[in-house]
């Protein structure tokens, strides 16, 4: 059995056959796809009233006060920027690359907690105050995120803990997933 492999026949056609014990296979050009790992950051505080016994949520907000009715919000005084995360997802959509994971990192010299979340990015987000990331695939313009594998009272208890400080601070990154 002798197998062609003669660059000008693969240029000619796409297809294989066989002429009695030998077998052609012409074979289309190999395509790469290159997907762009993509990473986007801000930073938040904690609050007195952060409890994080959400069921099936979390949120990061921009007000400077929460409620202890707010239950999944587990950082208060974010600073991400709508235009910055719409071009991530733009991105990401584009790339065929909408998993991704979300790290929770206290900004402390005396304590280090991490958290990762995964999650699958929401196309349609678009507010520019409140961040939330959902376990189920209901999405709204606050939902950042959807089918998330952890909601508030699954996160870290130490980092919730953490988080009930005024100034304790921690970084959100976002990165896509390979």
């Amino acid at each position: 059995m002798r197998v062609s492999s003669d660059i000008s026949e693969r240029k000619r056609a796409f297809a294989c056959h066989t002429n009695s014990l030998t077998i052609h296979c012409i074979r289309p050009p190999r395509q790469y796809i290159v997907m762009l790992k993509m990473k986007y950051q801000f930073n938040a505080y904690g609050h007195p009233n952060i409890l994080g016994t959400h069921k099936t949520t979390f949120e990061f907000t921009k007000d400077e006060n929460v409620s202890l009715r707010g239950d999944c919000i587990v950082g208060i005084k974010a600073d991400f920027e709508l235009g910055k995360l719409k071009e991530f997802i733009r991105k990401s959509i584009k790339n065929n690359n909408k998993k991704i994971s979300i790290i929770i990192k206290t900004l402390s010299k005396s304590i280090t907690i991490k958290e990762t979340v995964f999650a699958t990015i929401n196309p349609d987000f678009n507010d520019d105050k409140e961040f939330v990331i959902r376990k189920t695939d209901f999405a709204s313009e606050r939902t950042f995120a959807i089918k998330a594998n952890k909601a508030a009272f699954e996160l870290n208890r130490d980092l919730t803990g953490f988080l009930r400080e005024k100034k304790n601070k921690i970084s959100v990154i976002i990165e896509n997933e390979r």
